[in-house]
């Protein structure tokens, strides 16, 4: 991990262009992307790849994990709350350079460098086939992905400013059908087990071997979202794909706060010290609250022992508080009825969807990211400490440095996601739950390992191994023995909770399933119809003639044949 980013280091010394909020002109030498093709190392055009996928992998899961619940969304109108700039970094870094959230500011991208790798490879002697074949994997899985965001892409015509200055943007099946075929020319390229030429994978090592799993992997999530059950069982009949832990597409972080700050993006703005910020979702925390879900002390690190009008953990009402969650003193609506609608039980100090209530005080009280993934604290109950005449926190629970110092993960596509996208195209019930059962026990299973980061904890609260095989065995049965909705909310709910961290295949699930319906509604009786793509980017429209921007959210991924909005998703 400190090698990768050590690399990444050097990106910045030899030239990557450099912005930030705090601009500061410095001396460097020109990116690699304004070099002559042969002036280029190739394994700093590589690097660059690598943090823009990584960089859009990271936003992307941020984004629509807001929308599914898996995180907290600001915003009581769906429109109003995802204008046409929020993909604007991720197309740029797609198809050419923009900003980075790793150890931003650097500036990185993927098709550009990608055309330049393609360029010095016949040019030169140097065989390039490890850089293009990973370059390839990368472009693919983005267009897919611009393809759920969007509906459409650029493809046929992108990267080619020469003849096609103002690309136009191919539709959702040409540009999937485009990533396939891209994705078959980086096995290709891969299968041999070409040689790194000294540059370094931040995935996996250099083991082209695992990269093929990844890419069989990228097809197994394609096929599922098309519904092309037989080229999936193909893939999976075949067992080269991401199977085991081992095998996990993932991007791994640092501890090192300075420049550049290589921890995972979610430590660095929770572990501050002003406390933390983001609010972590309170249907995420009731759900796996309700049902005793081993991985919560793992995914979340409790500050306080109580939020103002819930109940604290030893079962006593905690009082509202209006400076610090003035909805603890409301009546809920009508449409909350059933749902938590301001406080969480036990301490889970967090927000309802869609709650645009300003920020108060409340950066030591609130929920913070915990030791999974994100490197955080192990919540072993030691909440704050505040001295009574002062009023200062005397043992803060989150602070620069606290639990694993940020070295966490940026989730991919992990083998127990795999697990229920088998399960999603199961042809039996008993072929689904076996599948969750799977899933399951690999994603607590890594989940758990994550304790050991933080050497401060006290890993006597963390779940021992009966507790996990009880909730497991409880939870199948409970699938097995439920009927119509209910059991599809248990396999979407234990879905959803496994993609904490790598939330992208969330949204897609919900909008071809509409489950689970047990989500909590939006904060606003009426917040418009479920966004079932996002506003095209503004800068690509601004600057293109041949692209209009849209005028709502409803247009339709091709592969989303479920009634139009807004009467689909039904809790929506």
């Amino acid at each position: 991990m400190n090698k990768i980013f050590k690399k990444f280091a050097a990106i910045i010394a030899v030239g990557t262009v450099i912005t930030s909020c705090e601009t500061t002109d410095l001396d460097l030498t020109v990116s690699p992307n304004e070099l002559s093709p042969t002036q280029s190392d190739p394994n700093l055009l590589l690097n660059s790849i690598q943090l823009a996928y990584a960089s859009n992998q990271y936003f992307l899961s941020e984004d629509v994990g807001e929308l599914t619940r898996i995180d907290y969304f600001f915003g009581r109108n769906y429109f109003n709350a995802l204008p046409g700039s929020d993909l604007n970094a991720t197309w740029a870094r797609t198809y050419s350079s923009g900003g980075t959230i790793i150890g931003d500011p650097v500036s990185v991208g993927i098709l550009t460098n990608l055309q330049t790798l393609e360029q010095i490879n016949a040019e030169t002697d140097t065989d390039l086939s490890f850089h293009i074949g990973l370059g390839k994997l990368m472009y693919a899985h983005s267009l897919f992905q611009l393809v759920d965001m969007l509906g459409v892409a650029a493809f046929s015509q992108a990267g080619n400013p020469a003849e096609f200055p103002a690309p136009a943007l191919d539709s959702g099946e040409e540009v999937y059908a485009g990533a396939f075929g891209l994705l078959s020319e980086a096995e290709a390229l891969l299968s041999s087990g070409p040689s790194t030429n000294g540059a370094t994978d931040m995935f996996y090592g250099g083991d082209t071997d695992k990269w093929i799993k990844a890419i069989n992997s990228i097809r197994l999530r394609s096929y599922k979202n098309t519904g092309n059950k037989s080229a999936f069982d193909a893939i999976v009949a075949g067992g080269n794909y991401i199977a085991d832990e081992a095998d996990d597409l993932e991007f791994s972080y640092g501890t090192s706060a300075l420049q550049p700050d290589d921890r995972h993006p979610l430590y660095a703005a929770a572990y501050a010290p002003a406390g933390s910020g983001p609010y972590r979702s309170n249907y995420l925390m009731d759900l796996m609250l309700q049902n005793d879900d081993p991985r919560i002390r793992y995914y979340f690190y409790r500050q306080s022992d109580g939020t103002p009008g819930a109940l604290d953990v030893g079962g006593n009402p905690v009082p509202p508080n209006e400076e610090t969650i003035s909805c603890s003193l409301f009546t809920p609506p009508p449409h909350y009825a059933g749902f938590v609608y301001c406080s969480v039980d036990n301490g889970y100090w967090g927000r309802s969807h869609g709650n645009d209530e300003g920020g108060p005080p409340d950066g030591f009280l609130k929920a913070a990211p915990g030791v999974y993934p994100t490197a955080g604290r192990f919540d072993d109950s030691q909440f704050n400490e505040v001295d009574a005449v002062t009023g200062v926190n005397v043992a803060p629970g989150v602070g620069i440095g606290q639990g694993g110092g940020g070295a966490g993960i940026t989730p991919i596509i992990l083998s127990s996601y795999v697990d229920f996208w088998i399960g999603e195209m199961a042809a039996s019930d008993a072929e689904r739950s076996a599948a969750m059962r799977a899933g399951l026990e690999k994603s607590i299973a890594k989940v758990q390992t994550f304790g050991a980061l933080d050497s401060s904890a006290d890993l006597s609260f963390e779940p021992s191994a009966d507790d996990v095989e009880a909730y497991i065995d409880g939870i199948v049965a409970a699938f097995d023995a439920a009927t119509g909705d209910d059991k599809e909310n248990i396999f979407a709910e234990q879905y959803f909770v496994t993609l904490y961290g790598g939330a992208f295949e969330s949204y897609n699930y919900y909008r071809k399933t509409g489950f689970p319906t047990t989500v909590f509604p939006n904060w606003e009786p009426d917040p418009g119809p479920f966004p079932r793509t996002y506003l095209l980017p503004q800068n690509e429209v601004l600057n293109n003639p041949n692209v209009t921007q849209r005028t709502d959210l409803n247009t339709q991924v091709f592969w989303d044949t479920n009634p139009a909005s807004p009467t689909f998703p039904p809790a929506n």
